[in-house]
């Protein structure tokens, strides 16, 4: 029988890794049924519009998360590795990027992307989990900021799912609205690569091997809280005040 002592030694590199894959296997968001119903062509045009708009929030932040992360770091080994995030989802001063790729999906579905952009419309809880993460990422240890950022380790499959069902279902679906996913199909196993790394080489005591496991639930939380909030506002029908209701934000 395993005693107290020794079931709070450190994880072998191997068995803390799959504990991390365990994680995403059960909480991450895919699993979510906002998402069988987006994917499988359910979803009316204003409830695709209302997951542009609020994805818009996570989309607009990733960008202002990694720099309060990269403000934070001495060593510039893993700062020129982080930046490169940034320029992923920032683009060019002119071109590229994830922001403009998902603005160019706004479009696609109707939507003003001014007014995508200006974050009118953004549910309350969409943008009370955005910012909390964002906070996490600035104030918590290193260690556990690159661990919230493991949920990159389940996104190529998400991102598949979402291309197949979006296209066999949507009119709206082509190479151009889509070109976010796409993209991210070869930017996020390179992110993965080196969080992955990172983190299974820095937590190096079970306390951090913990606290790094309890930063990836988090983040899946984080994940899954929008989509609650976006089934109960528009799939159930509770809009609530400030956020976005169909009709505004239309392109002409």
């Amino acid at each position: 029988m395993v005693n107290a002592a020794q079931s709070r030694e450190k994880q072998s590199r191997e068995d803390f890794e799959a504990r991390l894959r365990a994680i995403g296997a059960e909480r991450y968001h895919d699993r979510h049924p906002f998402h069988a119903r987006l994917h499988g062509g359910e979803c009316s045009p204003d409830e695709v519009r209302a997951w542009v708009i609020n994805r818009w929030m996570y989309q607009s932040r990733i960008p202002m998360k990694d720099a309060a992360f990269m403000s934070r770091v001495e060593d510039p080994d893993l700062r020129r590795h982080w930046r490169k995030r940034i320029e992923d989802h920032d683009g060019g001063t002119e071109e590229g990027g994830g922001i403009r790729r998902w603005l160019a999906l706004a479009r696609a579905v109707g939507l003003d992307p001014d007014y995508v952009a200006s974050g009118r419309g953004i549910m309350p809880a969409t943008r009370f989990a955005v910012d909390a993460y964002v906070r996490f990422v600035r104030d918590m240890p290193l260690l556990d900021a690159v661990a919230a950022s493991l949920t990159e380790l389940f996104a190529p499959k998400i991102h598949a799912q979402r291309i197949e069902g979006l296209l066999a279902h949507y009119d709206f679906a082509d190479d151009t609205s889509l070109a976010y996913f796409r993209k991210r199909l070869t930017e996020a196993p390179e992110d993965v690569a080196f969080g992955l790394d990172y983190v299974l080489t820095h937590a190096d005591t079970r306390e951090k091997q913990d606290a790094a496991a309890a930063a990836l639930v988090f983040k899946t939380d984080v994940l899954w809280a929008q989509l609650d909030a976006l089934w109960h506002g528009y799939v159930e029908g509770n809009i609530p005040p400030g956020a976005w209701r169909p009709g505004e934000g239309l392109l002409p």
